[in-house]
């Protein structure tokens, strides 16, 4: 017997926990350009030394080759990486499957 893959809930989780990396998939609100973006875990975030709730946090900008739209993440992580809140500005986060699909188009 087969058993079909889940799909995961980008409204709890956007990123892929891959190693050392986190990856992420996301799509311009203006043009519809697609974006994976493979963040280093203890370079691309970084400690959260502030008043926030969580050990990590990301603040990462983006700008696409199709337009000048600007797309900004921002996410704040436990010790583990398990994302505690997430925002993105200027587009719209994806599923792995959705950017695999829309890719081959």
């Amino acid at each position: 017997m087969f058993f079909k893959k889940k799909k995961k809930d980008i409204t709890k989780n956007p990123f892929y926990d891959k190693g050392s990396t986190l990856v992420v998939y996301f799509k311009c609100s203006k043009c519809g350009e697609l974006f994976r973006s493979h963040l280093r875990k203890y370079y691309d975030v970084s400690v959260n030394y502030g008043g926030g709730k969580g050990a990590y946090k990301l603040d990462k900008e983006f700008i696409g080759s199709n337009c000048q739209n600007k797309i900004q993440i921002y996410a704040e992580f436990t010790r583990s990486f398990k994302p505690l809140s997430f925002d993105i500005i200027g587009g719209n986060f994806i599923s792995e499957e959705e950017y695999n699909e829309d890719i081959l188009k």
